[in-house]
């Protein structure tokens, strides 16, 4: 053999173990990546991060009304999510129309509120508040058509006698 060849010989030997350098590296990188990807997310930890406004709370009084048929829900939900079918935030009234659509009648607890002087009150507080006004002005109330009718009183007379006011 000739000294090229033999320096050929050399370069090739060379270039295969830095080629078996860095099949074993790859292979080192792939055995350590199944160790540090993440833990499987559940369905439902998939779910509530996509839920928005309100939304946590129609889950859980789903899954307290109803577990079995929320659990099924969810997992259906979970996989349209991680198929990319559903992009958008699920608010709490998007969700409870799901539910019911699927004949699942989630109970919420609703308040109604009213704006009473500036301030937003409960309409349970504003009827009470407008019962007790009743009951404490008819003293008020009396002392005022007593007024009222003597008033009255005087202008019937005035118009019974229009000679008088002349």
């Amino acid at each position: 053999m000739s000294e090229e060849d033999k320096e050929l010989e050399i370069l090739k030997a060379k270039r295969m173990l830095e080629m078996q350098k860095n099949i074993t590296q790859r292979q080192k990188i792939e055995e350590v990546k199944p160790e540090t990807k993440k833990p499987q997310i559940s369905p439902r930890e998939l779910v509530v991060k996509q839920l928005g406004y309100r939304g946590i709370e129609v889950l859980q009084n789903a899954e307290s009304q109803f577990p079995e048929e929320s659990k099924v829900v969810i997992e259906k939900l979970a996989e349209l999510i991680q198929g990319g079918e559903v992009h958008e935030v699920i608010d709490g009234g998007k969700l409870l129309t799901l539910f019911r659509s699927l004949g699942i009648r989630v109970r919420m607890q609703t308040t109604i509120s009213v704006e009473q002087d500036g301030k937003m009150v409960s309409w349970s507080d504003k009827l009470k508040g407008d019962i007790k006004q009743e009951y404490e002005t008819p003293s008020e109330d009396a002392s005022s058509e007593s007024v009222r009718s003597n008033t009255e009183q005087s202008q019937s007379e005035n118009v019974s006698n229009p000679t008088e006011t002349f």
